[in-house]
């Protein structure tokens, strides 16, 4: 159907613009993981994180893990973005106009969805892009995967399966990051292009900037959390989800600039480029103007 072709189109280019965005700031990504889970670094400011790894590790660990993320992106951008615009679809031929409400409740269930189905991807991806990494802290363990198989097969061997799905919990709570900054987005692009106007370029990657801003600051010691339990370290083992969430939220200032430099550049552009591949495609294969919106 015309809306089954537009929501899997759309999907699709919103992937491309989160590669393209993704790839271009992967070094950030590193820095910001490292920060994370590696808490004894002396320095918390990403120029010299990414400064010492580069050193210590080569220039091309900076990009460590790079194909295990993209995967993980592909499938994850693309079940969130698909469910997301079908909500749209449905939502908007019931009474009533758009309304961030609406944006918020929809990006919550697309989120939900996502983290069920995705999470193994993210576990495996996360220790992937740690692994051969010059820890400061001692208890962090060191894995031997060949690759993304491979490590889901070790994982499942000598952990059990349930360990795919750690840090599910704070992922289910972190659904409002991507649903706040779509909520915020949608908002700031219907008030942008109120009366027909144009948004330009520049606009899209303000607002995309700001909005992943707002998201991000709410929930970073959410993140933090979700990314120690995704590598499951013998220091952080028996302690609960609580526990870590009240420690990092004492500690909220750790990192969190390497996080918004990565996340807010990262949403900014990839915005950018998913709004112009789809304006182009769509002009170019006339489709009605009703399926982008």
């Amino acid at each position: 159907s015309p809306c089954f072709r537009s929501n899997t189109l759309k999907s699709f280019f919103f992937y491309q613009g989160s590669v393209t965005a993704m790839t271009v700031f992967f070094p950030l990504d590193t820095a910001k993981s490292r920060l994370q889970v590696d808490e004894k670094r002396k320095s918390n400011s990403t120029p010299i994180i990414l400064a010492e790894i580069a050193k210590e590790e080569g220039l091309l660990s900076l990009y460590r893990g790079w194909f295990p993320v993209i995967s993980s992106l592909c499938c994850s951008n693309f079940v969130y973005f698909y469910t997301f615009n079908t909500l749209k679809k449905l939502m908007a031929s019931g009474p009533g106009k758009s309304r961030p409400s609406k944006d918020l409740l929809m990006g919550v269930v697309a989120g939900v969805v996502n983290v069920v189905l995705t999470t193994p991807m993210w576990v495996v991806n996360t220790r992937l892009k740690l692994q051969g990494a010059k820890f400061r802290n001692e208890d962090l363990q060191q894995t031997r995967y060949r690759g993304i198989f491979d490590a889901f097969s070790q994982i499942i061997a000598n952990e059990g399966v349930g360990t795919l799905w750690n840090g599910t919990l704070p992922s289910l709570i972190l659904v409002l990051n991507p649903a706040v900054q779509f909520m915020f987005y949608e908002a700031m692009k219907r008030k942008a292009g109120k009366g027909g106007r144009k948004i330009s370029s520049a606009q899209i990657f303000l607002i995309g900037a700001i909005a992943k801003a707002i998201a991000t600051t709410a929930t970073y010691p959410l993140q933090t959390v979700q990314a120690i339990l995704r590598v499951n370290t013998i220091s952080y083992q028996s302690s609960s989800f609580v526990c870590l969430l009240f420690h990092e939220v004492s500690n909220t200032s750790h990192c969190l600039e390497a996080k918004l430099l990565q996340t807010v550049l990262t949403a900014a552009l990839m915005f950018v480029v998913y709004e112009k591949i789809t304006a182009a495609t769509f002009r170019v294969m006339g489709l009605n103007k009703k399926l982008k919106q």
